[in-house]
């Protein structure tokens, strides 16, 4: 384990980088937005994640980079939600809508460092009741850690002292191969239906088929087929299962034939969050030199449903006193 300044925030608090290997992979984490700026796997010349040199870079390009998306992660519709009789106005970042747990966000603040060992990090942050506009008090604590020979686990709780939602999700762009663009990788989600959008991003509550359309990954195939190499259409939660599960199951596979590696995410969350990167255009070099453009990289984010508390349909995002919130994301890396 490595720890080393990271630069400062605008208001002059301190950011840290902690490396952490184990087996064949190394991580480097850092406490802004408990991000993920790099993943090595040995044998591979190339990061394993779009991530930036500098806090710098993280400020002038706030496309959620490698951070821990929350409160709640993914989006609510207009920003509003009604809990025990109780109705919250949350901030307003998209649109009408909230994205990402509003524009200060767990994603964008500054996590705790509370503990490290060469193999593993531990991070936390609080939400305040009111934050936002969320009802309780929310404490968070998270830690990465590298399992041999190539896993890189995510574990969260959270606990609160009055009703309230989360939904946390890590927002690692992948790009396995070093080209500059993902259309060739080839995915697979296990999942029967998948959560179509309005034209606002936001689900309209029905479970729809994959079968017979772009969206089935079923079996595997290269993301760009179906799109003439374009994959704007992704921005979608794929239903793997109906609820939370007590230990991971597989909610995605990805294999870049062109570096011959290949990512399993595996997850006690119900919904992984495709999203393929068509809206990201960075202003400054990412660590492997170049700046990112549309589908530079991929987002599958392990995570309840978005709109959750607006739709009852979907698996509950409620958090009440005396329970815990618990995840459990791996991210298992191999060569073929």
């Amino acid at each position: 384990m490595t720890e080393t300044s990271f630069g400062r925030m605008p208001d002059g608090t301190p950011v840290r980088a902690v490396s952490i290997a184990n087996g064949g992979l190394r991580a480097t984490i850092l406490t802004y937005g408990a991000v993920v700026q790099d993943i090595r796997l040995d044998g591979v010349d190339h990061p394993l994640v779009l991530g930036f040199d500098s806090i710098e870079g993280y400020l002038r390009n706030p496309e959620y980079f490698g951070a821990v998306a929350g409160r709640f992660a993914n989006r609510i519709a207009k920003g509003r939600f009604t809990l025990d009789g109780a109705t919250y106005q949350l901030s307003q970042n998209e649109g009408a809508n909230h994205l990402h747990g509003g524009a200060d966000g767990f994603g964008t603040r500054v996590w705790d460092l509370v503990g490290s060992t060469p193999s593993s990090v531990t991070l936390a942050i609080v939400g305040e009741d009111g934050e936002n506009g969320y009802p309780g008090r929310l404490a968070v604590e998270l830690t990465y850690s590298i399992e041999a020979p190539a896993t890189l686990r995510t574990s969260i709780r959270a606990t609160t002292d009055r009703a309230t939602i989360v939904n946390l999700a890590q927002h690692a762009y992948f790009n396995l191969d070093g080209t500059g663009t993902i259309v060739d990788h080839e995915l697979t989600i296990p999942a029967e239906t998948y959560l179509p959008v309005d034209a606002e991003t936001m689900p309209t509550g029905v479970f729809e088929p994959v079968a017979g359309s772009v969206f089935d990954f079923r079996s595997g195939r290269r993301i760009g087929e179906g799109h003439a190499g374009v994959v704007e259409s992704y921005d979608h939660n794929f239903v793997v299962k109906r609820q939370k599960s007590a230990v991971p199951h597989l909610l995605a596979h990805l294999v870049s034939r062109n570096s011959g590696v290949a990512l399993d995410v595996l997850s006690t969350e119900p919904g992984v969050q495709f999203y393929g990167g068509h809206m990201v255009h960075s202003h400054d070099p990412g660590t492997n030199g170049e700046v990112f453009g549309p589908n530079a990289g991929l987002c599958l984010e392990a995570q309840l449903f978005p709109d959750a508390p607006n739709q009852p349909a979907f698996p509950s995002a409620v958090l009440r006193p005396g329970e815990t919130y618990a995840q459990e994301t791996l991210f298992a890396f191999a060569r073929i």
